[in-house]
């Protein structure tokens, strides 16, 4: 929810600037640079609940911290990469690819009840998926409207 709530409310504030101060409203600069905040926010949990993270990834795959810090870096690197015009595109293509891939790891986080913040298996369980999974399609949506279609 924090990820959602960050990503609204810094579009909204965003745009109600740019157009206060440019008289014109700046969406694709708004939409990126809000999706760049929202997985620098979603990175830093990479490195502060680092068990937890680790604990999303299912048994058979290695090196999860690994694993857990590196996607965390991308998610910083391909944010952004959305806020530059020579790289907004790439980045768009390849946080959708990233935005499918981690979904298996959401879905096996919820059906084992983990808990990522606290490292437990004491989470909200498949229900958590009807909020998690529209949340994803909404990111999704999002980077390809604001860095690909938009453009």
């Amino acid at each position: 929810m924090k990820p959602f709530l960050l990503l609204i409310s810094t579009f909204i504030l965003f745009s109600i600037i740019s157009k206060l101060s440019t008289a014109h409203w700046n969406l694709a600069l708004g939409g990126n640079l809000s999706m760049c905040l929202m997985l620098c926010f979603t990175a830093i949990g990479h490195f502060v609940f680092a068990k937890g993270m680790a604990m999303i990834i299912p048994p058979f795959i290695p090196f999860k911290r690994t694993l857990v810090f590196g996607t965390g870096l991308l998610e910083i690197i391909l944010g952004l990469g959305l806020l530059f015009p020579s790289t907004r595109i790439s980045s768009g293509y390849l946080l959708l690819l990233f935005f499918i891939l981690i979904t298996p790891a959401n879905i096996y986080a919820a059906t084992r009840h983990i808990d990522i913040e606290k490292g437990t298996f004491t989470g909200p369980g498949n229900a958590y998926l009807w909020f998690r999974i529209p949340l994803q399609l909404l990111f999704i949506g999002w980077v390809y409207y604001f860095s690909i279609q938009l453009i």
